[in-house]
């Protein structure tokens, strides 16, 4: 099935819930990035949880997620948008190593220290940017954690990545998470006790109804009759770099540096983050930016 975003509210009890398949565009991403096993699992949390939190914004907006942590995976970068456009990449792609299963299992490839930062963007130019040490080491639970600090929403983040196969197998098997979060006049009760029970029904029902598809799962998960879709929409990992978008970063260094870079080294090169494509732009083209950007002479 196709990664899919699916929103819905639980009207008796006035709790939203938003769950997301993501196994596709994890696995475009370990792709991309030639990611070893543990880097691409803590990439693949990373991109569901950006998917997760887009869906909290309005009209059309991004989200950045980003760890930072001092072991050596060192931290990855992930951006989604309210249309279903998510994209990412890692610090180091290369951490194949993880701990066993429990509350220690990314020490090894996060380390002892780090922060979880969120940039909203807010509309007209305007940005909000809040962060958190980690303290769990768990994705999942310090974005609990994020809300509760710096959103002071009570909110639950579920996120499930399932290999497939033993030994050397596709660590991206099943990929998908899920938010429960109360709406100002949300049973406060009722969001504890269905957190408490998706905490241990969420993997085995991913596991289970994942390849039915998101509504499916959702379904399975929140079987009340009161539950009321508000949106679903298709995810894919895509990336909006562009040769243009290139020329563009280059006029913006100035042509000072431009010149500088022409008579050095007779061209420019750049590679994307995100989707790894490499561009290269040639002496001639700097010349014709140079061109387009010179002041016009007086008469």
């Amino acid at each position: 099935m196709s990664d899919e975003l699916v929103s819905g509210l639980l009207k008796n009890t006035d709790l939203r819930v938003v769950l997301v398949t993501t196994t596709e565009l994890s696995r475009r991403a370990r792709e991309l990035h030639h990611s070893e096993a543990a880097s691409a699992s803590l990439m693949a949390q990373g991109l569901t949880a950006a998917a997760l939190l887009a869906a909290l914004q309005k009209g059309e907006s991004r989200i950045n997620l980003q760890l930072e942590c001092d072991g050596p995976l060192r931290g990855f970068f992930a951006d989604a948008d309210t249309g279903g456009v998510v994209r990412g990449y890692l610090k180091n792609p290369l951490v194949s190593h993880e701990g066993a299963e429990g509350e220690y299992r990314w020490r090894p490839a996060l380390g002892n220290k780090g922060f979880l930062s969120v940039l909203r963007d807010q509309g007209e130019g305007e940005y909000y940017r809040s962060s958190v040490e980690l303290e769990r080491f768990e994705l999942a639970g310090d974005l609990d954690r994020y809300f509760a600090m710096s959103e002071q929403l009570p909110t639950r983040v579920f996120l499930a990545v399932l290999p497939k196969g033993e030994g050397a197998g596709e660590p991206l098997g099943t990929v998908a998470g899920l938010l429960l979060q109360p709406l100002p006049s949300g049973d406060r009760e009722a969001f504890q006790a269905l957190g408490e029970r998706l905490a241990v029904d969420f993997p085995r029902a991913v596991e289970a109804h994942a390849s039915q598809g998101a509504l499916a799962l959702l379904k399975a998960l929140v079987a009340d009759p009161d539950l009321e879709i508000m949106s679903r929409y298709p995810l894919g990992f895509t990336c909006s770099c562009s040769r243009e978008g290139v020329k563009r970063a280059l006029l913006a260094m100035g042509r000072e540096e431009l010149e500088d870079l022409l008579a050095t080294e007779g061209k420019a090169e750049a590679d994307c983050h995100f989707c790894t494509t490499h561009y290269e732009v040639s002496g001639d083209e700097i010349r014709e930016l140079l061109a387009s950007s010179a002041p016009p002479s007086s008469s």
